[in-house]
């Protein structure tokens, strides 16, 4: 496939975020902070929450819904940035409001139930204005906090744990908003859940293995984030042996790849006149691409 680069010495992109006005806002996540890239080009500083600030959406308000994972170490391999265990620093993964015309940051959640948020990465939101986020969960020297999959609701009121246990990494609705999908990056699985009302999944028949499988790809293959398109099928970031995008159809779960030059392919919008338009994150490189996607992404709530 055919793509441009739009923006170069990014330090790690992910969570693209596709505007009316042509501009793709971004979170640098080793920079801890969220930066607009605008059609030319040029990069403008929106905010800097620090941490690690990972996946984006817009919520009702017009103001920016941002996970942020609390951070990484960082290594360079074979010129490659390369995010790793919780960082000395590390306090706690949290939800984000980021204003967008003043850049005022506030915290809306950093637990649930009384537990904290390990590494929240993903967010989407629904038509009633709740999202669902997942939560990799965090990786320390000697244990790893685990995730799961999270609804909430954007005033701060209200936040309910659907599924814990399996570490999630991106996350996406059908185009009927009737199933919220979640993949699970080290497992190389796309999972589905039969949405019950706000936070709530039909219970599985053992609780130990969640979901229903819809996407299962080969071994070394992992998984980052996703965007579903208009048709139903999921475009699911893939790493490491063979990166890039796999579309997945849910129905059969077959999957066609699509391959882009990074080994961290993270994430993957869309957005356009006709929702063709593909903001996809060459993170270890630093690199924003854009493409012009075969078929048409489907239009998220509330970000115009």
């Amino acid at each position: 496939m055919e793509f441009r680069i739009v923006a170069e010495g990014l330090r790690f992109p992910e969570g693209p975020v596709m505007m009316a006005d042509g501009s793709i806002i971004v979170c640098e996540i080793a920079e801890g902070r969220i930066t607009r890239v605008k059609p030319d080009g040029a990069k403008q500083v929106i905010a800097t929450p620090g941490g690690g600030p990972n996946g984006a959406a817009i919520g009702p308000d017009g103001a920016l819904y941002v996970c942020n994972n609390g951070g990484f170490r960082w290594g360079v391999i074979d010129g490659m940035l390369i995010p790793g265990a919780a960082p000395e620093d590390y306090e706690t993964g949290r939800i984000e409001r980021i204003d967008l015309s003043t850049g005022k940051v506030e915290r809306l959640y950093s637990e649930c139930d009384g537990h904290r948020l390990s590494g929240p990465n993903d967010i989407v939101f629904d038509r009633d204005g709740g999202f669902w986020f997942t939560d990799l969960g965090k990786h320390f020297p000697h244990h790893t906090d685990h995730g799961g999959l999270y609804y909430a609701k954007p005033d701060g009121s209200g936040i309910v744990c659907a599924v814990y246990g399996p570490n999630m990494n991106g996350v996406g609705l059908s185009p009927d908003g009737r199933t919220v999908y979640a993949a699970l990056t080290q497992v190389g699985t796309v999972l589905a859940f039969d949405i019950t009302g706000p936070g709530t999944v039909a219970p599985s028949p053992l609780s130990a293995v969640p979901g229903r499988v819809v996407g299962d790809f080969p071994a070394r293959v992992l998984l980052d984030s996703m965007a579903v398109l208009a048709s139903g099928k999921i475009a699911q970031a893939t790493l490491v042996d063979r990166p890039g995008i796999g579309v997945i159809d849910p129905e059969t779960g077959a999957i066609d790849y699509v391959t882009f030059p990074d080994m961290l392919t993270t994430n993957i919008a869309f957005g356009g006149p006709d929702m063709r338009d593909a903001a996809v994150c060459l993170s270890t490189s630093g690199r924003l691409a854009l493409a012009r996607w075969p078929e048409p992404g489907l239009k998220l709530h509330f970000n115009g």
